[in-house]
């Protein structure tokens, strides 16, 4: 059976460089490997989960600068749709430019986020979840998200958050959540620990709450009850992405199976997907 899942969120356009270390004050590097892909958390885990066999489909901000012809192309070469919520916006879609080090896999990233491109909730396309089967919500749309999230709610379709890091307007998503996904970066307001996270989370009555730690164990919580699931032991070529990448795996093995067995299974595609350098070689292995 194949699957379809929305995703709302962030593109943008990624420049990712393979170099020995990123560049200090003043210094030029010469990388030893380059590529481009379309990026943001939403648009990753969509690739993701069309690469795993889905129909998957982005709700964002996109526009018509020619720079975009370029995320196009990548997003189509892996069969994700596009629902571009201001297709008139004439300026440059956000931009990352990453460098990756070689020796350890870690990345260093300078980018913009969609602050400055919140989309009008009037641009919403109407029946925008006919025939979906769960919606993955990275929070860079806050005002979009929150309607959604409440029809998706009511049609009793499940919601995920990418928790990669707190973004204000979150608490207005949360009470409608099923599964909360978030990274050891996740740190709403007033929580000082995991402690603290899963604490607050659990306040907005989330049934499934996650903590992923890159290599350490992805911590738990279900129905008041903790417990700890073994990631994959690898030698990182590049983490970039590997969060957005769980997050599309998770969304396509939770709809077949159990939270503990989705969270396992998706930190396995994670773990591949860590041993190429971008966000997509993993995926022609």
């Amino acid at each position: 059976m194949i699957n379809s899942a929305l995703f709302i969120g962030l593109t943008t356009l990624d420049l990712i460089y393979l170099a020995d270390s990123p560049p200090q004050n003043n210094q030029k590097l010469v990388a030893t490997d380059y590529t481009v892909a379309a990026g943001g958390p939403a648009t990753n885990a969509a690739v993701t989960f069309s690469h795993l066999g889905n129909q998957a489909t982005i709700l964002g901000i996109l526009g018509s600068h020619p720079m975009t012809k370029l995320i196009h192309t990548d997003l189509e070469n892996y069969q994700v749709a596009i629902i571009d919520l201001d297709v008139d916006k004439d300026t440059p879609p956000p931009v990352s430019s990453i460098i990756v080090t070689q020796s350890t896999g870690e990345r260093a990233v300078i980018s913009i986020n969609a602050i400055k491109t919140q989309a009008n909730i009037t641009s919403i396309p109407p029946n925008i979840l006919e025939n979906i089967d769960i919606v993955l919500i990275d929070g860079h749309q806050i005002g979009v998200s929150k309607i959604i999230a409440q029809i998706a709610k009511n049609q009793n379709i499940p919601i995920v958050i990418d928790g990669g890091s707190w973004k204000p307007g979150f608490e207005e998503i949360l009470p409608f959540v099923d599964y909360a996904i978030c990274s050891a970066n996740f740190y709403p307001p007033t929580c000082q620990n995991q402690e603290d996270v899963f604490a607050y989370l659990q306040d907005f009555n989330i049934p499934h709450i996650a903590i992923t730690q890159g290599e350490k164990p992805i911590q738990y919580l279900i129905g008041g009850q903790y417990g700890i699931i073994n990631v994959p032991k690898i030698q990182s070529v590049d983490t970039l992405g590997a969060g957005d990448i769980f997050h599309g795996a998770f969304c396509h093995y939770i709809l077949k199976t159990s939270f503990t067995d989705a969270l396992a299974l998706a930190s396995h595609i994670a773990a591949e997907a860590c041993q190429y350098f971008g966000t997509r070689r993993w995926m022609n292995s």
